[in-house]
């Protein structure tokens, strides 16, 4: 199976019976793992494309925002779309991601999108990490693992998750 149709029926899988307009999806990404290398270290736009390209339509189908993750060299911050900073009220930073700051993947993010800025930080309601990006920072708190049939994107592992709202009350309390 190819990178994109591999990153598809993950996504599938993830949003399966889900209500996901308006929500945000955060997707870190190593190109470089994909590739079977050491994160950070051989970045490469052709499997960035292939995952961004398949995030873009599955979002885009289900009315969703994307967010990217840039490496460390941005301090993990996030190529979103004005409009979803403007609706989430998101704090903007200022920088354009590259192969050697931001990564392969924010690269193409930025490229693509109609109206690309960044944001400092975000509090998603899904989140993917493939390849150990560490997402985790940008979703809400409570997360919860998704187990799906897809295990690696190319040669790096992949984590999906969703989050839910904090259960509260103590032993009294109902949740349905």
């Amino acid at each position: 199976m190819s990178i994109k149709n591999d990153m598809k029926t993950a996504l599938e899988e993830l949003f399966s019976g889900a209500d996901t307009e308006g929500k945000i999806l955060v997707v870190g990404c190593s190109t470089s793992e994909i590739l079977g290398k050491k994160i950070g270290t051989s970045g490469d736009v052709s499997p960035a494309e292939e995952v961004f390209s398949a995030l873009f339509e599955e979002t885009s189908k289900r009315k969703m925002f994307l967010a990217c993750q840039c490496c460390e060299h941005l301090n993990r911050a996030l190529v979103i779309e004005r409009a979803c900073l403007e609706k989430f009220g998101l704090t903007e930073v200022m920088a354009v991601p590259h192969e050697h700051a931001g990564g392969s993947f924010a690269t193409t993010a930025y490229r693509n999108f109609k109206n690309p800025c960044l944001a400092e930080e975000i509090s998603a309601d899904f989140g993917i990490d493939i390849g150990s990006t560490l997402v985790g920072m940008h979703l809400k708190r409570v997360a919860v693992p998704v187990r799906v049939s897809i295990k690696k994107i190319g040669e790096a592992n992949i984590v999906l998750a969703k989050t839910r709202p904090k259960y509260i009350g103590g032993p009294r309390a109902k949740y349905n």
